[in-house]
């Protein structure tokens, strides 16, 4: 059985996204982001959101871990700042229904939502230049970069939180994630 951990990075709605992963059947485990990647054995990782930067614990040195990761919100972010892009405040701030464009119907995180979908997300924080090898996988009216992938090294992430109600089609995310660590 695939097993994707859920890297905890104390945002509110992190255990919505281990309930997610198990609904699927898979095997799930929310751990805390203080443990580091040699003593996890995972097929995927998932890094939470999370209120703030200072408090990602170990959650870099999973993008070292050779598994597919999925960042979300703060999970994305951190993954653009490690690798050498660039994350800013957004000008729209707080949480809010958003319609995403689908810029890339061949992703294989995002592309099966194309042409567009409808999530909640926070714009308080958002990635502002994209990281060396990474594509825009989805754009809104709100933030340029509403989620990005590469594809080459299996990082992907999305700005939005597809593990709660308000997002139309988040079990469709992490379906995709499931078959992108199948497939890895």
């Amino acid at each position: 059985m695939t097993k994707i951990v859920v890297v905890d990075n104390h945002g509110q709605f992190t255990h919505l996204e281990r309930r997610a992963l198990r609904d699927l059947g898979v095997d799930t485990e929310l751990i805390d982001n203080e443990t580091p990647p040699e003593d996890v054995d995972a097929d995927g990782v998932v890094l939470s959101g999370g209120p703030d930067m200072d408090r990602i614990g170990h959650s870099p040195d999973y993008l070292e871990a050779d598994v597919p990761v999925l960042g979300i919100c703060l999970g994305m972010q951190l993954i653009a700042e490690e690798l050498g892009g660039r994350v800013g405040g957004g000008d729209y701030g707080g949480y809010a229904d958003v319609t995403v464009d689908i810029v890339d119907e061949d992703d294989p995180l995002t592309g099966s939502l194309h042409p567009e979908t409808r999530v909640w997300a926070s714009h308080a924080d958002e990635v502002k230049e994209l990281p060396e090898g990474f594509e825009l996988t989805a754009t809104s009216d709100v933030c340029g970069v509403e989620a990005m992938s590469d594809t080459d090294r299996d990082l992907y992430g999305v700005q939005w939180h597809p593990e709660v109600a308000h997002t139309e089609e988040g079990d469709e995310i992490f379906e995709n994630f499931l078959e992108i660590c199948e497939s890895a």
